[in-house]
């Protein structure tokens, strides 16, 4: 049995399961009461709900990729800064991530646009 991951390794591996398009992964590695937020705010709530969501993105954005910079953990939350990649330009650019946790899965990913105001909040 193998040792539970640090959250900064956690968050890691949530973004590696999104680039291999691996929607069995996110599951592990989910609560079961998982939320996504997007940059407009929006809330899917729920582990299957979001499972069913991921396997339609990666359906329709195949080559969509998460290129991680850095990576740095403050207090509960693992802040990921970054950009995204894809054939489809409006999701090609920066982008920050957060990942909160219960235990050693992922409660909470969210997905912010890299603004003034966003770096202001969340990189320290």
């Amino acid at each position: 049995m193998s040792e539970p991951l640090d959250p900064k390794s956690l968050a890691l591996k949530f973004t590696e399961c999104i680039n291999s398009k691996d929607v069995d992964g996110l599951g592990k590695l989910m609560t079961h009461d998982h939320c996504f937020v997007d940059p407009e705010d929006e809330v899917d709530e729920g582990k299957r709900s979001c499972l069913e969501n991921w396997q339609g993105f990666f359906q329709i954005f195949p080559d969509y990729q998460n290129i991680t910079e850095n990576v740095n953990v403050e207090g509960d939350m693992v802040i990921i800064e970054g950009r995204t990649e894809c054939s489809d330009n409006r999701l090609t650019g920066p982008a920050i991530w957060t990942a909160k946790f219960e235990g050693d899965k992922i409660k909470e990913w969210r997905v912010y646009e890299d603004t003034p105001a966003n770096r202001a909040k969340l990189i320290k």
